[in-house]
């Protein structure tokens, strides 16, 4: 027998698909046996100090090179794209063993966040799994646990409390996390997102206990392909990486962005079904020029000013070639939270050789432009009739801004460059104008039309006399009772999309744009607000979130096996989230569907998208799913409870 120590593997990287600590980094020689059987520790073959026993049967003197995928067996279930250990839908009632390197029991087994059911375990469980006494007697059921939970959440007044639980909970009973939040979606995901994700980022270094994700920074480079074998799980499906350097809108916070890739990545797999053992949270710590946080004793990162130029570069070309190198062609790279100067450069730079999205570029252009689509249904026409004003021309008011150009485009048939003739752009100095179009940034010269120098965005409004008002500028109260009283005389209903989040960074309220337009405003933001009574009458204001889109749209990515991003997936995205809107939404005012129903959503724009990338030639995973969208829901990540073995 050979005795296999928990200890001995610790941070070490981990089996291919395997969900806890155990684990080898490379093949292991042993000699001299030719079969390897890894027992239960259910009986005799477990030591006094816990140890998993190994049987070893000799039939030569060769060495026999045996990885830690030989060990482990292999799956027969059957959900979505390597379900390699049961988590999806299609394999709800399957009972599962809860593998690690061997089977995970006792105590160990209470403090893996993967497979841990706390007072859920059945006396028969406890039984089997080495948990008598280790728990107290009674069992509870899973909906009774999200029960006390929300009980508990609820006590906190603070939010910043609420999403310290949050977390918490997501580090030791990952299940009842993920049942939690798509069972109170609307309520808990101002908590696990946008406003309090901001706040939390902000805070990071004072509330970090533990690492959710890779932080890798300046002292890793030329190390990264070996950094990014220490994460335990292998079969990786998307990456959310961010640098820091412009959170939400509250700027530079360096390596505490990390709150950005890991509350995304909990709602792909909460509204998206992405399973989280495929998912990764990437920090790439280039330093920050924040120089609160450079002087906080607290801060987590490296502190030094950020790097640019040719050294942050070659560290990002390494990341995105280790990435490939280990998960392969097909892994989703979501871009967050880069400065305008690098989120447009690593788009373009990587767009044809990697599966890259930037969110803040094209998840936000896509939502956006289904709440556009939606609101024809109040004002009448086309896309193609109406004038858009933008106030910020960065990623985000360029990437809608374009997503809206070739919506026009293929819908009326006219050259791009003409679609572009009905949007303008408002930035730090005023309207964007062909007599500056030498002193401004690449990606904002399509939108610099022939029109004389305009500075303030009131005076922009009055000479453009648009039908559709966009904030993304990140700065708060923007949109001020001048600008919003214009554009109500010169529209019926005027449409007023203020951004920008958080909500202390939103151009306008949603009870202003109500009341400065008498009522008659069509309205969305980027964080959530309360429905607004006026005149006797409720508004429900729209919530333009990214979180419509980008897990659906990752969805279809990954069950299609998609390899590359086509702005024609994120139209079919658009086209998807505005069908969702029944006859009683547009009763209430609303442009976005409400997002209870987000998993329905989210299937439906994962199989538009997946039917997209088969279309245009970009999907791999052959053949072709009949029912896309029944493919895209089997294969969706359940948090319910599994029966142990």
């Amino acid at each position: 027998m050979i005795s296999l120590s928990p200890s001995s593997f610790l941070n070490k990287t981990g089996v291919p698909g395997c969900s806890t600590h155990l684990s080898l980094r490379r093949p292991r020689t042993i000699t001299p046996p030719s079969s390897l059987r890894v027992f239960s520790a259910l009986g005799s073959n477990r030591d006094p100090n816990g140890s998993v026993l190994i049987e070893t049967t000799a039939t030569s003197s060769s060495s026999l090179e045996t990885s830690a995928a030989d060990i482990v067996p292999k799956s027969t279930v059957s959900g979505g794209v390597q379900d390699v250990y049961g988590e999806d839908a299609a394999t709800e009632d399957m009972p599962i063993t809860p593998w690690s390197l061997s089977v995970a029991s006792g105590y160990t087994l209470l403090r893996d966040p993967h497979h841990n059911k706390g007072l859920a375990f059945s006396h028969r469980e406890r039984d089997a799994h080495y948990l008598r006494g280790l728990l107290p007697p009674t069992v509870i059921s899973q909906d009774l646990q999200v029960k006390k939970m929300m009980h508990t959440l609820r006590q906190y007044q603070v939010p910043l409390q609420r999403y310290m639980a949050m977390m918490d909970l997501q580090e030791t009973n990952e299940r009842l996390f993920y049942k939690l939040l798509i069972d109170h979606v609307e309520e808990l995901l101002p908590v696990v997102y946008t406003p309090t994700v901001g706040e939390a980022c902000q805070k990071y270094g004072s509330i970090f206990l533990r690492p959710q994700g890779l932080f890798i920074s300046l002292k890793e480079k030329g190390k990264i392909h070996e950094v990014l074998r220490n994460w335990p799980e292998k079969n990786i499906q998307v990456i959310v990486v961010t640098d820091g350097e412009r959170i939400l809108g509250l700027g530079d916070l360096g390596c505490q962005g990390m709150g950005i890739p890991v509350g995304k990545l909990s709602l792909y797999t909460a509204l998206g079904g992405v399973r989280p053992s495929a998912c990764l949270p990437v920090t790439i710590d280039v330093g920050t020029n924040n120089e609160k946080l450079l002087n906080d004793e607290f801060y987590i990162g490296l502190r030094q000013r950020r790097a640019t130029g040719e050294e942050y570069s070659e560290l990002m070309h390494e990341f995105m070639t280790a990435v490939k190198q280990n998960y392969g062609e097909k892994v989703v790279i979501q871009f967050e939270d880069f400065a305008n100067h690098n989120a447009f450069d690593l788009l373009a730079k990587y767009g044809t050789t990697h599966l890259v999205f930037n969110d803040d570029i094209q998840g936000t252009a896509s939502v956006v432009l289904a709440g556009l689509i939606a609101a024809l249904r109040f004002v009448g026409g086309s896309l193609s009739n109406h004038r858009f004003l933008f106030l910020g021309a960065g990623e985000a008011g360029t990437g809608i801004a374009e997503l809206i150009a070739l919506e026009i485009s293929k819908k009326s048939h006219i050259p791009l460059e003409e679609a572009r003739k009905n949007i303008w752009l408002v930035d730090s100095k005023g309207l964007i104008v062909s007599s500056r179009k030498e002193s401004i940034q690449h990606f904002k010269k399509p939108w610099a039309h022939d029109h004389e120098p305009i500075r303030e965005l009131v005076d922009a409004v009055k000479a453009i006399k648009p039908t559709v008002l966009i904030g993304t500028s990140g700065a708060g109260q923007t949109f001020t009772q001048d600008v919003v009283e214009t554009m109500a005389e010169l529209n019926e209903k005027p449409i007023i999309l203020a951004l920008s989040n958080p909500t202390s960074q939103s151009e306008c309220t949603a009870e202003e744009a109500y009341k400065w337009s008498q009522g008659r405003a069509i309205f969305a933001s980027g964080s959530p607000f309360a429905p607004v009574e006026y005149e006797g009458k409720t508004f429900v204001p729209g919530q333009a979130n990214n979180a419509y889109i980008f897990p659906g749209f990752g969805l279809g990515l990954i069950m299609s096996g998609t390899i590359r991003v086509h702005d024609d997936m994120l139209l079919a995205a658009s086209e998807a989230l505005a069908e969702q809107l029944m006859e009683e939404h547009y009763e209430k005012g609303m442009i976005y569907p409400p997002f209870r129903n987000i998993r329905k959503i989210s299937a439906r724009i994962a199989a538009k998208v997946a039917a997209k990338a088969y279309e245009l030639g970009l999907a791999t995973r052959l053949p072709q799913p009949t029912e896309l969208e029944q493919c895209a829901e089997s294969s969706m990540y359940s948090p319910s409870y599994r029966s142990y073995r």
